[in-house]
């Protein structure tokens, strides 16, 4: 039998990081490194029904709901846009385009109606969702209309963490083993090496809980990309400060060897504290790895660098948005401390 037919409402707006904006052409300005994948946010008049405590769009959240992370998003005619992504598709700018989602009874169908018109105009372009968990009808269906991946944000390392911080004790709505749940029934319809989960680093997780449940990612064909917790100003976290440099650069590191199988947690050395001490690799292993800089550069889909999502261009730069330089590599080998 088939499926019923779906009334088809046009979006006529859509939100449109500043990066990708200014590289799509609606907004002028500089990038010192552009966008190679374009950012999308669903629009919605208000806030989200979430209530995750880092982010700028949580229901009973103060901030300015331009924002995400640092980033501002502002809102375009989605007809401009879809017009604007067809041609910076076709000059080669734009490699991905990634629409992030808000969570609202509606937000299903904009997802799917945003990924026909992006279609619909003949742009040959792979497409990731960012959202939240999805039933497996709803995830075939987005299959369906023309997405490749699909990323459903954990954003919390451990059971306990992601409860302060977006399920119930944050009057939020998300359950911690339903979303790892929804994360495994999303590799069963979309495939092994096409579901992802964000993890951000600086909750208060130690290295040592980060790393337990990247190997729980990677063992179940999840790829995990990592985020600096950004404290946001009128946020509930806006007092927080972002993980230390050589905290992030330890993960960083332990994610990399861990997902390209050079090794596993269990063969990870840890302090009583949960500070690595070991990467469970040869030091000269360690060095070369270190030295071509890509574990520290941006981790998400194919052709994602999201330039300074967590971090102004000023630094310390936590996600590399290109490669890293010789000076900046050998600043990240005296960051990495007590293992190298």
């Amino acid at each position: 039998m088939e499926a019923p037919q779906r009334t088809r409402t046009a979006i006529e707006k859509i939100r449109v990081s500043s990066g990708s904006a200014i590289t799509l052409g609606l907004i002028k300005g500089f990038l010192n490194a552009k966008p190679t994948t374009t950012y999308l946010l669903t629009y919605l008049k208000g806030k989200c029904n979430a209530n995750c405590t880092f982010c700028p769009q949580a229901r009973t959240n103060n901030s300015n709901t331009n924002r995400l992370s640092r980033v501002t998003w502002p809102i375009f005619d989605a007809n401009r846009v879809f017009s604007s992504l067809a041609d910076s598709v076709q000059r080669g700018n734009t490699l991905r385009v990634c629409i992030q989602a808000l969570n609202y009874p509606n937000v299903l169908h904009d997802l799917l109606t945003i990924t026909e018109e992006i279609k619909s105009n003949g742009i040959t372009v792979p497409i990731s969702v960012s959202c939240q968990p999805l039933n497996n009808d709803e995830m075939k269906t987005l299959k369906e209309v023309g997405v490749d991946r699909l990323g459903i944000p954990l954003d919390a390392a451990t059971k306990n963490i992601f409860d302060r911080v977006k399920g119930n004790l944050a009057g939020g709505p998300y359950i911690w083993k339903k979303h790892h749940e929804a994360l495994l029934n999303a590799v069963k319809v979309f495939g092994k090496g096409k579901t992802s989960t964000h993890l951000i680093v600086g909750l208060g997780e130690t290295e040592e809980e980060m790393t337990r449940e990247i190997q729980w990612c990677v063992v179940n064909n999840i790829n995990p990309a990592l985020f600096a917790l950004t404290p946001i100003p009128k946020t509930a976290l806006e007092y927080w400060t972002q993980p230390e440099i050589s905290h992030y650069r330890r993960v960083q590191l332990a994610r990399y060897l861990i997902v390209k199988g050079q090794t596993k947690f269990d063969k990870i050395v840890f302090r009583k504290n949960g500070c690595i001490t070991s990467f469970g690799v040869s030091q000269e292993v360690l060095s070369r790895i270190i030295e071509s800089g890509t574990p520290f550069r941006t981790t998400g889909c194919p052709n994602c660098n999201r330039p300074y999502y967590n971090e102004k261009p000023s630094g310390p730069i936590y996600n590399f948005p290109i490669q890293p330089s010789h000076d900046e590599i050998k600043e990240i080998r005296s960051q990495i401390q007590n293992v190298v």
